[in-house]
C-alpha cells in the first residue's frame, strides 16, 4: 500500500472567472438606475406627472433586486476563504439569482394586475410626456444592459491528489478555466443573469410602451397601452419562471439532462473493464464542479493515474476518485 500526500495545501475558491468585473459593473448599473430613478420621481412630483411618478417607482423595484445581486458578490468575495463554507460561495451567486428571479416573478404579476385594472377602467394619457419618459428609460436600460453583457474568459488549469490502493480522493482546483460547448448553465453566472434580466424586462416593458403609445397618440387607441402591458407581464414571467428553474436546481445539486460531464467522466474511467457504481456530480459555482466518482476495477490503479484520467475535463474543479477492487 502506497501512500500520496497533497503536494500542497488547497483552497475552495470557486467563484466565477468574471465576479470582480461583474460586481463592478452591477454596482455601475445601480448607480445609473438609481439616479434615474430619483430623477424621475422628482421630476414627476414637481410637474404633476404620474407617467414619471410610476415609472420612477417601477426602476426603484429593479434597483432594489440589482442590489441583491451586488451585495451577494460583495458577500461572496469577502467569505471565499471562509472555512465555515465547505466548497466555497461559488453557489451564492445562485441563491441571489432565485431571489432576484422570484422579485422578477413579482414584478410580472403587478404589471398584469395594473394593466388589467386599467384594462378596465382607461385613462387620459399625456402622450408626448409619456413617449418621452418610456424614451428616455429605455436609453438608460440599453446602457445597463450592455454593461451587464456576459463575457467568457479563458484560464489555466491546475490540480493536485492523494490516495491509497483503495481510495484516490483527486482535487483538481481551477478557479477560472476553458468552458465546454454545450454547456452553458455550468459556466454561467446567475446572479448576473438575474441582473440582467431585470435591466431586459425594464427595456421590454419601455418598447411596448413607446409602441402602445406611438399607435395611442395616432388613432386613440387607449386600450393598447394595457394590453401591452400585460404582454410585457407574460413574457418576463416567463423568463423569471426559466431563472427559477435554474437557480434552484442549481440550489438542489440537479444535474440538467443536456449537461454533458456525467458521461465524459464515465468515458474517462471506464477503460480495461473498470465500472463506475456511483457518481455524484454537483454545481461549485460558475464554471466550476464538484464530483465523487465510486470506481470497481479489476486492478486498483495509483491515484495520479485516476487523476490522469480525468485531467482533461477543466469543468471539474473538486474532485474525489473512490476505486476498489472488484471481487
Amino acid at each position: 500500500m502506497t501512500e500520496q500526500a497533497f503536494p500542497a495545501p488547497h483552497d475552495h475558491v470557486f467563484l466565477g472567472s468574471g465576479h470582480d468585473r461583474n460586481e463592478r459593473r452591477t454596482w455601475l448599473v445601480i448607480g445609473l438606475t438609481a439616479t434615474m430613478m430619483v430623477v424621475e420621481i422628482a421630476a414627476g412630483s414637481l410637474f404633476g406627472s404620474m407617467a414619471l411618478t410610476a415609472d420612477g417607482w417601477h426602476m426603484s423595484t429593479h434597483a432594489g433586486a440589482m442590489l441583491i445581486a451586488a451585495l451577494s458578490y460583495r458577500y461572496a468575495r469577502r467569505n471565499a476563504h471562509n472555512p465555515r463554507f465547505s466548497f466555497g460561495t461559488g453557489k451564492f451567486g445562485d441563491l441571489a439569482g432565485f431571489a432576484s428571479a422570484v422579485v422578477l416573478a413579482l414584478i410580472a404579476l403587478l404589471i398584469g394586475y395594473e394593466s388589467f385594472v386599467r384594462l378596465g377602467s382607461p385613462v387620459a394619457i399625456n402622450f408626448e410626456q409619456a413617449i418621452l419618459v418610456a424614451v428616455i428609460g429605455l436609453t438608460v436600460n440599453l446602457v445597463c444592459a450592455w454593461l451587464l453583457r456576459e463575457d467568457h474568459a479563458h484560464h489555466g488549469h491546475h490540480g493536485h491528489s492523494h490516495g491509497h490502493d483503495h481510495h484516490d480522493h483527486g482535487h483538481a482546483h481551477d478557479h477560472g478555466h476553458e468552458h465546454h460547448a454545450g454547456k452553458p448553465a455550468g459556466g454561467q453566472d446567475l446572479n448576473l443573469r438575474a441582473a440582467y434580466l431585470h435591466v431586459l424586462a425594464d427595456a421590454l416593458t419601455s418598447i411596448l410602451a413607446i409602441a402602445a403609445l406611438v399607435f395611442g397618440s395616432l388613432y386613440g387607441w387607449l386600450w393598447l397601452d394595457p394590453v401591452m402591458g400585460i404582454v410585457g407581464g407574460l413574457v418576463i414571467a416567463r423568463w423569471s419562471w426559466g431563472l427559477i428553474k435554474q437557480a434552484g436546481g442549481s440550489l438542489l445539486d440537479y444535474v440538467p439532462a443536456d449537461e454533458d460531464l456525467p458521461a465524459e467522466i464515465r468515458a474517462a474511467v471506464e477503460v480495461d473493464g473498470d465500472t463506475v457504481t456511483d457518481l455524484h456530480i454537483w454545481r461549485l459555482g460558475p464554471g466550476h464542479f464538484g464530483a465523487i466518482v465510486r470506481l470497481d476495477a479489476g486492478q486498483v490503479q495509483a491515484p495520479d493515474v485516476y487523476h490522469a484520467r480525468l485531467a482533461h475535463i477543466h469543468d471539474l474543479s473538486h474532485l474525489t476518485v473512490e476505486a476498489h477492487r472488484r471481487a
